[in-house]
């Protein structure tokens, strides 16, 4: 009698154990299961703030070899080239809004990509664009 009476305390014991264990788990399938619906109904009001900055997946480099300015335009300024100034060691610079730059500068959205004797080539928007030296009348 004794014996038997201790398989059940046993048997009873284990149901017990078997049944908080199943509770817990449904419980947190229960959770999960909430979590992953209000997760889903949040997808569509994701925005993604880039802070200001680049987007990290869009090319820098052209495939042949030139620079990208992804920086946004504020406003259009007017280039007004000023001056070209050529250095015997082969070094040149143009005077551009009263900037001294050379070649790879940057200037309002423009990158310099060719300075001669008598025009400059910038490039905006990967689009090369000529100034040409005007000469004035004394």
């Amino acid at each position: 009698m004794y014996l038997m009476q201790s398989s059940y305390i046993s048997l009873s014991r284990y149901l017990v154990i078997s049944l908080s264990r199943l509770a817990s788990f449904l419980i947190i399938l229960c959770f999960l299961s909430v979590s992953y619906v209000s997760f889903a109904e949040d997808e569509d009001n994701i925005v993604y703030d880039d802070g200001g900055r680049r987007d990290p997946f869009i090319a820098l480099v052209t495939p042949d070899g030139r620079l990208l300015n992804l920086e946004p335009a504020d406003s259009e300024e007017k280039i007004v080239l000023e001056g070209i100034i050529t250095g015997v060691d082969g070094h040149s610079y143009a005077v551009i809004n009263g900037e001294v730059v050379t070649i790879g500068d940057y200037i309002h959205s423009y990158v310099v990509s060719k300075i001669e004797e008598n025009r400059i080539i910038l490039i905006k928007d990967n689009n090369p664009v000529e100034y040409k030296l005007s000469e004035e009348e004394p």
